[in-house]
């Protein structure tokens, strides 16, 4: 299963010599090679700033398979007329001059590396195959690979391949009489233009007699299509998903939370990063968490912010960083995710310092948070040396392709630890690493953590939650990390949900989304469930509920499972990674369908929410949202709805580069964005100090914005909360286009302690608390410039509120009575 491709390609997107064949071609012969060739792509276009669609490793794969079967039809085709390619050649020489047939086939070996020594016959079998690709507009990310001006529109090559066509439709043989070869070869394309998974179904279940072995292939590729688009869709930053609750019947577990909580506004720091530009900044050097700064908490307690997360304070995996050595990246430091221990690292000051900043920081109304990564450990953490068996493993090579003639990556000498060596290579991305206890020779092979959407994190290993053992470890673990720190963000939560734990890991018999390799290890779901009677995440609730009461627990957690994590198993707040990606991408009907279903459903999950604008796995919101009106109308949202703000490291200062989980310092040398960071304290600091406004969801109601023409336009966020008698109303047009209308009526919404019964549709008037009978007359106090709009209660009663909204305006309103 190889393409051949251009020389460009292999430079542009960097693909090593490693992932060639001796002769250069690229061979796709299993999923992992599939992925690395998209993730490349995806790289080159994501440094050059190319917006194109980010290619899958699915459709590569698929691509392979296509040539592949194309290839072995047109093998079948030359073995029943061995003659055809001769003539083939024969034809071109009498319809064109030999020099110009004689170019044609030089500049085709001196742009494709594959072709450098072929024959004539070689070469015109490749790029026939060439051609048939590029007609199929599913597959229209190949010309990355194949284009030249060879196979653009110039006229010499436009007439030699009609010549070439022309004869193949008189003279090749046909596997059906109703077509010519051409036709023929072409009919899953005309038949499926826009899929490829038809395509190879129909390839399948009509051409299986003319393919030799590469119809083996067919079913592997489909399940794997299958597997990625399923994965793809269940991913809670693709915009077009927009959370439902049809058919949820289950009774509301909501944790208690203390008012700190309700009210907190957190800001992410990468901590090394973080040290190192507060090292500039103060001009001294900073390597300590006792080193930052009173200077620093007191800006941080000036602009509204609460909560401090500290990314990457643990002890980390060694191994993770030599990794890193011998893929050749010296400068980087292990991943903050593969963790060795939960003991502040000596790198940052240990506990000593730690103790002091947090000291520090809780005078200044600051509470520290930290990462739990509960799905894996780092690949040499001492529990996988001392307790392998908590791990998911096997006692045999799930692939034969795999193999460990590897560096020891081991801290023990009891134990050997080997990566898989095609990663070092980057030709290969194996799903295990082997693990060998020496004093009895036992080998295992330990799965890398893995959340099923792309390649395994090869500097982990998989946790096994079937084990009454593990799960108890993990939660004394968490005790342990509560006892330190008031916020506790547990990454990728949703991979340990019954339903995904067991997907992944242990799936039910003809079940194909599971990690690969896994789908050989089924388990009936009685047996499931045996193992893991319960949902971990609501143990590790009621744990922290009784002997932790005063932490926060946030969730990482997407597939559409935010209501189900915060409702049912009771965590504080949960990722909604929608605000972010529909809001960028100006999906509004779609937010505003987001915000209605939770309210009709059960306000109380709005504010349970966690709103931003990027995080540490995202790009940051200078690049997403740039630095204008359009930014700081949708960072006004993040700071008056219901939800925990989460403001990016960098985000205020307008820094452009995108930390990476093993950076020690910044790569980039960026000056802090002033005229940025003075609009932040005009704007939004005051509105997060009022934070306590605005969190609650008893009094929140969001209107529709009513256009002259009766229409809803749903460009228009419009809501008002209240607090203590304090009324506010927020109107903000998240588009480039001027718009007109009024706010008459709320949208529908069940009662706070209802699911279904006791919901309402208020007017503007109840919605602002206002009565026709108490006031005459009732102000809109802008908080930003002071101006007061001044309404008669009796006619907005009848015509709703009036306004005219620029693009990208926002306002946020103090609503008051005036006699």
């Amino acid at each position: 299963m190889q393409i051949c491709i251009t020389k460009e390609s292999i430079k542009k997107f960097q693909i090593d010599a490693a992932l060639l064949t001796a002769n250069g071609f690229l061979p796709i012969n299993d999923f992992q090679t599939a992925r690395i060739i998209a993730a490349k792509v995806n790289e080159y276009n994501n440094r050059d700033h190319k917006h194109a669609d980010q290619l899958k490793g699915y459709q590569v794969r698929a691509l392979g398979q296509l040539v592949l079967i194309y290839r072995s039809v047109l093998s079948n085709c030359l073995a029943q007329y061995p003659n055809l390619q001769t003539e083939w050649i024969d034809w071109l020489y009498s319809q064109f001059s030999k020099q110009e047939v004689n170019q044609w086939f030089s500049e085709y070996k001196r742009n494709f590396l594959c072709l450098k020594t072929a024959s004539k016959q070689d070469v015109l079998k490749e790029i026939f195959l060439m051609w048939i690709i590029l007609q199929n507009p599913a597959l229209s990310f190949t010309s990355v690979f194949f284009k030249t001006k060879l196979l653009s529109d110039n006229p010499t090559n436009t007439k030699i391949f009609s010549c070439v066509f022309k004869f193949l439709k008189q003279s090749a043989p046909s596997f059906d009489n109703s077509y010519d070869f051409i036709d023929w070869i072409l009919q899953p394309i005309k038949r499926f233009p826009e899929s490829l998974a038809d395509q190879l179904v129909f390839i399948r279940n009509n051409w299986w007699n003319y393919l030799d072995n590469s119809k083996k292939e067919i079913n592997p590729t489909l399940k794997f299509i299958h597997e990625e688009i399923l994965e793809d869709e269940k991913r809670a930053h693709a915009p077009e998903r927009v959370l439902t609750f049809k058919g949820r019947r289950l009774k509301a577990k909501y944790s208690h939370e203390k008012s700190w909580m309700r009210d907190l506004v957190m800001i992410a720091k990468n901590t090394y990063v973080w040290l190192n530009q507060l090292s500039k900044t103060y001009n001294k050097p900073i390597r300590y968490l006792d080193h930052i700064p009173d200077e620093e908490l007191e800006a941080l307690h000036e602009s509204g912010i609460t909560g401090l997360w500290l990314i990457g304070i643990w002890e980390r995996s060694k191994a993770s960083k030599r990794i890193k050595e011998l893929y050749g990246n010296k400068d980087a430091i292990a991943s903050a995710y593969s963790i060795y221990e939960y003991k502040i690292t000596e790198n940052l000051g240990g506990e000593k310092a730690y103790q002091n900043l947090k000291d520090r920081a809780k005078t200044y109304g600051i509470r520290l948070g930290s990462d739990m990564v509960p799905n894996h450990t780092g690949i040499d953490s001492p529990w996988v040396i001392e307790h392998p068996e908590w791990f998911i493993s096997l006692d045999t090579n799930p692939k034969k392709e795999f193999s460990f003639n590897s560096p020891e990556l081991s801290p023990s000498t009891n134990v050997s630890i080997k990566l898989e060596e095609h990663y070092y290579s980057q030709t290969g991305a194996a799903e295990v690493f082997q693990h060998i206890d020496l004093k009895n020779n036992h080998t295992r092979y330990i799965y890398h953590g893995n959340d099923g959407t792309s390649m395994s994190w090869n500097d982990t290993a998989q946790l096994n939650y079937l084990k009454p053992e593990v799960r108890d470890i993990v939660k004394r673990t968490i005790l342990n990390v509560a006892k330190n720190f008031s916020i506790i963000r547990f990454d990728a939560a949703m991979t340990l949900a019954k339903r995904h734990h067991q997907r992944l890991w242990f799936p039910l018999p003809g079940t194909p989304d599971c990690v690969i390799t896994r789908e050989r290890h089924t388990m009936s779901q009685q047996e499931f469930d045996k193992h893991m009677p319960q949902e971990f995440w609501r143990e590790v609730v009621d744990c922290i509920a009784e002997e932790a009461p005063d932490t926060l627990l946030l969730a990482e957690a997407f597939w559409l499972m935010e209501g189900y994590f915060v409702r049912e198993l009771g965590m504080h707040r949960v990722y909604n990674s929608a605000f972010m990606n529909l809001l960028r991408d100006e999906e509004n009907a779609k937010y505003r369908q987001l915000l209605k279903n939770t309210l009709d459903y059960d306000p109380r999950i709005l504010g349970r929410f966690v709103n931003f604008m990027n995080n540490p796995d995202e790009r940051t919101a200078v690049d997403q949202f740039g630095k204008g009106n359009k930014y700081f109308g949708i960072c006004t949202m993040m700071a008056t709805m219901p939800g925990l703000p989460l403001i990016g490291h960098g985000q205020i200062e307008g820094f452009t580069e995108r930390y990476g989980m093993d950076f020690k310092k910044a790569k980039w040398d960026e000056d802090i964005d002033q005229e940025l960071v003075q609009r932040h304290k005009k704007e939004i600091f005051p509105l997060l100090r009022k934070r306590v406004d605005f969190a609650g969801t008893d009094h929140f109601t969001l209107y529709d914005f009513e256009k002259e023409d009766g229409g809803v336009d749903e460009n228009v966020f419009a809501y008002s909360n209240q607090n203590d008698g304090r009324v506010y109303l927020v109107i903000f047009n998240n588009s480039y286009q001027t718009t007109r209308g009024s706010i008459k009526r709320a949208v529908e919404c069940a009662g706070n302690n209802s699911r279904i019964q006791d919901k309402s549709i208020m007017n503007i008037l109840g919605g602002l608390s206002l009565s026709i009978n108490n006031k005459n007359l009732f102000i809109l106090s802008d908080l930003r410039t002071g101006k007061n709009l001044e309404y008669k209660i009796d006619k907005i009663k009848d015509n709703g509120l009036f306004f005219k909204l620029e693009p990208y305006e926002v306002n946020v309103f103090l609503v008051k009575t005036s006699v």
